[in-house]
């Protein structure tokens, strides 16, 4: 992270004394509670946290756009970069609530842990009101898309 952000000496000592690294590692995903003993190694690789998709060959500042229309156009060797156990439902997978729209980024489904994975994509910096949104969309397709 200080390589990533350029953070300096003051600013990682405070990360790590506030004990920053596991905050951040118990909140990512609930696969301890939820996924299956001999499944839970597998899910944790299936989200980790950065992935090299050198074969788009964007550049180092693109817009979500740019990176989603990359990886829709590369799908067989974004799939490959992802772990190989995943398929593709669609880009901009509409869900609808009281009338309102709204639009998740990509929609996958991973064969041996047998769920919806959802990819909410963004650039720049991580912001809280990004977990809320993430949250929201997947509590509607947990609810209104998941096939019991």
């Amino acid at each position: 992270m200080t390589r990533k952000f350029g953070w300096t000496k003051a600013v990682l000592l405070n990360h790590i004394e506030n004990r920053s690294f596991e905050k951040f590692l118990l909140n990512q995903t609930n696969f301890d509670r939820t996924v299956p003993e001999k499944y839970k190694r597998q899910a944790k690789l299936a989200a980790k946290d950065e992935y090299m998709f050198d074969f788009l060959e964007i550049g180092e500042e693109h817009s979500e756009k740019e990176l989603e229309a990359g990886l829709v156009n590369n799908i067989r060797k974004f799939l490959i970069e992802m772990g190989g156990y995943f398929t593709f439902v669609g880009n901009q997978y509409r869900l609808e609530v009281d009338d309102e729209e709204y639009f998740i980024d990509l929609l996958l489904y991973h064969r041996k842990l047998k769920c919806l994975v959802a990819i909410e994509l963004k650039s720049g910096d991580f912001k809280p009101e990004y977990a809320g949104k993430m949250q929201f969309y997947l509590s509607l397709l947990n609810d209104r898309v998941k096939l019991a």
